[in-house]
This record gives structure tokens, sequence and C-alpha cells, in this order.
């Protein structure tokens, strides 16, 4: 059987298998394999390791992809010397997804434009390279969808779908009030608690809470779940977004 046969047979083996990374380099593989007389079990193995990183690369694509950030942030664009109350090591162990593996919290205060939705953002994606699923929604939204899902009837299973994931970062609390989404917000973390890790960002100090939420007694509740096994940081400093316009208007 010549060569140009073989490799159709391989193609259309690893199609119908599913294994796109083998279909991919199985001939250069073979190439490097004869090149160094390897054999035919390392041929296998080298084979099957490009199938397990194709695997990994597509499904840390899927995993970015679901999060639905509305920016990819990292650590490394964070100034950490613009806003010196977050401290960078705590920040950057949270990076580990240590927090997500013990159900942990992390809360995020402080006042708008001080880079706490970058902050947010990097961390979830450095714990989806951890292996975890994560998923970003702003407050109000998630609010919203709570209140479409119990007018259709069908609040347990959606409440259900977020089981699987292992921290959602939830953006942006104290923006806007949430009116009836209150209650039904309450019940999404009070489903969380000890079963599966928030990341909440919040432009409002703790006091302030039953501002948006409407009810200070459900407000007590939540913060008693939310900060039970929790990391709070205040990021405290000035605006990045009010520091850049005033250095465009230095320029110019």
């Amino acid at each position: 059987m010549n060569a140009e046969v073989v490799s159709a047979q391989v193609k259309l083996f690893c199609q119908e298998l599913r294994m796109p990374g083998l279909r991919g380099h199985f001939e250069e593989i073979a190439r490097e394999a004869r090149t160094n007389g390897e054999s035919h079990e390392a041929y296998l193995v080298a084979c099957l390791r490009a199938e397990i990183e194709s695997h990994r690369e597509h499904r840390l694509k899927d995993r970015l992809k679901q999060a639905r950030f509305p920016q990819r942030k990292s650590l490394e664009e964070f100034d950490f010397t613009l806003v010196s109350s977050v401290p960078k090591e705590e920040v950057i162990h949270l990076a580990t997804a240590e927090f997500i593996q013990a159900q942990e919290n992390v809360i995020f205060l402080g006042s708008s434009g001080t880079g706490k939705t970058h902050l947010a953002q990097a961390i979830g994606q450095a714990v989806i390279y951890a292996g975890c699923r994560v998923r970003f929604i702003s407050a109000v939204v998630l609010a919203q969808e709570l209140l479409a899902a119990q007018d259709e009837h069908r609040l347990p299973r959606y409440l259900k779908g977020w089981g699987k994931i292992d921290l959602v970062i939830v953006d942006e609390l104290g923006y806007l009030g949430l009116g009836p989404g209150g209650p039904l917000l309450f019940q999404f973390f009070a489903e969380r608690y000890e079963k599966g890790s928030v990341l909440l960002t919040s432009n409002l100090e703790f006091s302030r809470w039953s501002e948006v939420f409407g009810d200070p007694v459900l407000t007590a509740a939540l913060l008693d779940r939310l900060t039970h096994h929790s990391h709070i940081l205040v990021f405290e400093g000035e605006s990045y977004r009010f520091r850049e316009s005033r250095s465009k208007k230095r320029k110019s």
C-alpha cells in the first residue's frame, strides 16, 4: 500500500474517530520517528500525546468562550502600584484556583474605575487555565435572567445549570437597583453557598448593600453567607479611566 493511500486512510479514520490532533500531526511525527529510528511504540506514544494536547487546547478554547468575558485581561497587564491597597501576593494566590477547590468566595470592593473588573477577569482566565469552569455576568443581567426564568416557570432548572460552573463572577453589584430581582439574586447566592465559588465586584461598601436589595434583613442574610468563607479586597485609588482622560488632555 503506497504512502498516499495510507495517509488518506489515516485521515479518514481520524475524522471518524474525532481525533483532530492526530489527523493534523501524524505525518510530521512519522517523519521524525523514521529519522530518529524510533520504535512503533514510541511513535504511538507521540501520536497519542498530540491528540491529548489537541483535546486540551480545544477544551481551553471552549471554556474561554463559555466564560463570556467582555474582554481578555491578564494579571501581567494590571499595575498594582496604582492600587496599593490590593496585595499582589494574595491576587496571585487566588489565580491558582485554590479558593475554588475550598469553595470560598472573593469580594472586590471599591470605587468605579479602580480595576476590580480587570482583576476579576484576569483571575477568571487564570483559573480556566487551571482547569476550572467560569462564567462572567453582571449583577443586573443575572437578576434579569433569574426573573425571566421565574416568569417562565423554569427557575429550578436555571439554577441547577449554574451548578456546573466552578466560579461565577458577578460584576458591578450596586451600580443599579435590582428591584424584584433582589430576592432571586439572594436565592442564587444561597444555592451556591458552600457548593461553588463566587467572585463579586461592587462599588458599594457592605453597609450600603441594602440600597440595592431593598431589604435589610435579606441583605444581612446574604452578607452572612457571602463573607463566611471569603477573601475581601478593597480597591482604593484614582479611577483608571479618569487618569487616562487627564493624561490625554495634558498631551493635547
